[in-house]
C-alpha cells in the first residue's frame, strides 16, 4: 500500500476511537425527575400506549397503540417541552430481560398500574 492508504487507514482508526470528539450534543429534556429510588432502577407504574410514537432521536423509544411499558421515571416540563417518562417497552421479545430504556411522551399513555410513589427528586445527567 502507498504512505496515503496508510494515511487514510490511520484517520479513520483514530476516528472510530474517538467518537466524543464527533457526538451530538442534545440539550436535556428536564433537569430533574421524579423517581422511586435515588437511582432510578425501581419500576413506578405500568403504562399502556393510546397511540403509535416514533423516536426522534437515541435518547427515546417507539411505541406502538396498545403495548405496555414500564415507567422508571417522570420529567416535569421546562420551558414550552412537553413532560417525559422514562422506561422500557414490555412484550414478548423483552419475554426473559429487560427491554431498551428510552424516553416517550407521557401524553400518549395511560397509567395501569401504580406499583410505588415517584417521590425522589433525582438530578438529570
Amino acid at each position: 500500500m502507498t504512505r496515503r492508504v496508510y494515511l487514510v487507514v490511520l484517520l479513520l482508526c483514530l476516528r472510530l476511537m474517538c467518537p466524543l470528539v464527533t457526538g451530538i450534543f442534545m440539550d436535556k429534556l428536564a433537569s430533574k425527575k421524579l423517581c422511586a429510588d435515588d437511582d432510578c432502577v425501581y419500576t413506578i407504574s405500568l403504562a399502556r400506549a393510546e397511540e403509535d410514537y416514533n423516536a426522534p432521536d437515541c435518547r427515546f423509544i417507539n411505541i406502538k397503540k396498545g403495548q405496555l411499558i414500564y415507567v422508571y421515571s417522570k420529567q416535569g416540563k421546562e420551558d414550552d417541552s412537553g413532560e417525559f417518562w422514562a422506561g422500557s417497552v414490555y412484550g414478548e421479545q423483552y419475554e426473559d430481560h429487560m427491554g431498551t430504556v428510552g424516553y416517550f411522551p407521557s401524553s400518549l399513555v395511560s397509567e395501569q398500574h401504580v406499583y410505588q410513589e415517584a417521590n425522589k427528586t433525582v438530578p438529570t445527567t
